[in-house]
């Protein structure tokens, strides 16, 4: 859950600018990095993971490259993190972007004319306005990542996430073996996202 938290907080930090962007940019820009964003949602798990493995391995471009800085990335925690990132990112940009759309553009023109900066207005106006909706996004990315299991099968099997655990028990020993872990993953994955969609329904 450790590795799943730290994969959120930087879905989050890089995650919150790139949907305002794709939320307010028109250009070519905006609509080729939308496409590489949803390539990850839309392809298969197990595809993802085979992709991943082929580029962030030790024989892949990315990987024979950090492999001469003396990084490796495969089935470790860094590894683990990766595949929450792309499990996690692309379910949360494509709902934070929705609701920094919803917000009227005449707000932050408005406040322009007043002589606001654009960092102020972001800070101040539109980040609180969508708050809401960054937290339900922030929720399923959440479940999203920390529940994958096809990306994390075959680029991240070790350190063993709570879905690979499950899915051992299930394969060596049965279906009656997979509860008691399945509860203590449903009691460790579950109250995050509730408070947070209990927060936007109290605003």
């Amino acid at each position: 859950m450790l590795y799943g938290l730290a994969s959120l907080a930087i879905i989050a930090a890089f995650g919150t600018p790139l949907a305002f962007w794709l939320a307010t940019a028109r250009n070519r820009l905006r609509d080729g990095a939308q496409f590489f964003l949803l390539l990850p949602l839309l392809t298969p798990p197990l595809a993802l993971g085979i992709l991943l493995a082929a580029f962030y391995g030790p024989i892949g471009p990315a990987g024979a490259l950090l492999a001469h800085l003396g990084l490796i990335i495969s089935n470790n925690p860094a590894a683990f993190m990766i595949a929450g990132l792309y499990a996690g990112m692309p379910t949360f940009v494509v709902a934070a972007r929705s609701a920094f759309a919803e917000i009227p553009s005449e707000l932050a023109e408005s406040a322009r004319t007043l002589g606001v900066r654009r960092g102020q207005i972001f800070r101040h106006i539109t980040l609180p306005m969508a708050a809401d909706g960054i937290g339900a996004a922030l929720a399923l990315a959440w479940v999203r990542g920390v529940g994958e299991l096809g990306i994390v099968l075959i680029f991240a099997y070790f350190p063993q996430g709570m879905p690979i655990r499950l899915w051992v028990n299930l394969q060596d020993s049965g279906l009656d073996a997979t509860f008691p872990l399945l509860w203590v993953f449903i009691a460790a994955a579950l109250p995050l996202p509730l408070w947070l969609l209990r927060r936007r329904a109290g605003h």
